[in-house]
């Protein structure tokens, strides 16, 4: 029986409207026991106001912090990853509002995350497993990868996917105050840390569903942060800083 129970969902929102309940409804009715935290950045749109709904529904296991104005993916993360540190939770999710990540593959990651410190949910092994993407998207998301992993040499293929689940001793062997990343390469930047300490990592394939509601927060400007952001982990471990 999986520790649902141990379990953290962080997901960060900013205008979900269209997916917040949803997610919430269906998290809850898959997964008896597992605990959600929302980081929620200020939504003009009412989704906070959804959440405390719910929290009145499930005021044990549903919470949220709520931040002021969009201050980025990674700060969220790190704001929620503090937050679980400091609770008894042992395994922690990354995943994200609009269903991109499915709610039903929970269990996978859990399952390989018995075992593992860090678990992967992976677009690019058992094929390309990739669902409305247009084809330069993908093309350049592959591509990406492929660099990552010849500069840096880690063996993961899916090195910025967002649908992850850490150990506790993965999340407490990072030092959360000196995260470079703020944006996407926030992911690779986590992978790349976990492994150059030795930890288990393990991917396990999902399916990546383009997103079904509400706009993509995807902003230009990310490919150079990741060309930039590889060569400076990569640099950073060669100096020990690390």
């Amino acid at each position: 029986m999986l520790p649902f129970d141990k379990t953290l969902i962080i997901i960060p929102t900013y205008n979900e409207i269209d997916n917040i309940e949803r997610m919430i409804t269906t998290l809850f009715e898959l997964h008896k026991g597992v605990n959600l935290l929302i980081i929620e950045d200020g939504s003009p749109d009412g989704t906070a106001d959804v959440v405390k709904k719910f929290q009145e529904v499930y005021p044990t296991q549903l919470h949220m912090i709520q931040r002021t104005g969009k201050l980025g993916l990674g700060t969220a993360y790190v704001t929620g990853f503090k937050w679980a540190l400091e609770r008894e939770y042992q395994f922690i999710f990354e995943m994200d509002c609009d269903f991109s990540h499915d709610p039903a593959q929970v269990p996978d990651l859990l399952e390989a995350a018995q075992t593992n410190d860090l678990v992967i949910g992976s677009r690019y092994i058992d094929g390309i497993r990739i669902i409305n993407w247009p084809f330069r998207r993908l093309l350049l998301s592959y591509l990406a990868s492929i660099y990552t992993r010849f500069i840096t040499n880690i063996p993961v293929f899916d090195t910025t996917g967002g649908f992850k689940c850490f150990s506790r001793k993965a999340l407490e062997s990072l030092d959360l105050e000196n995260i470079i990343s703020k944006g996407y390469i926030f992911q690779l930047e986590l992978n790349y840390k976990v492994w150059a300490k030795g930890l288990k990592v393990k991917e396990v394939p999902i399916i990546f569903y383009e997103r079904r509601d509400g706009q993509s927060k995807m902003a230009g400007g990310i490919i150079f942060e990741a060309l930039y952001s590889v060569l400076r982990l990569r640099v950073h471990r060669i100096l020990g800083k690390l």
